[in-house]
């Protein structure tokens, strides 16, 4: 069973068919979520940027105890 490739023409209305399925969201739902984006990066920066620290420290004490 050997798939047929529509058409240019045909390509394009379906492209227009399956876009008219889309429910974009409304502009207070887009600003919450970007909102939401940027608070969750923020968070996980927060998050490495401590983790980051602790394993330095760390290593800083581990070669310490060479020296």
């Amino acid at each position: 069973m050997a798939n047929k490739k529509p058409s240019p023409g045909e390509f394009i209305r379906q492209v227009r068919q399956e876009t008219a399925k889309v429910t974009w969201p409304s502009r207070r739902e887009l600003g919450v979520s970007t909102v939401m984006v940027f608070i969750m990066v923020f968070i996980a920066a927060l998050f490495f940027l401590g983790v980051d620290q602790i394993l330095s420290m760390a290593v800083q004490f581990i070669l310490g105890l060479a020296a």
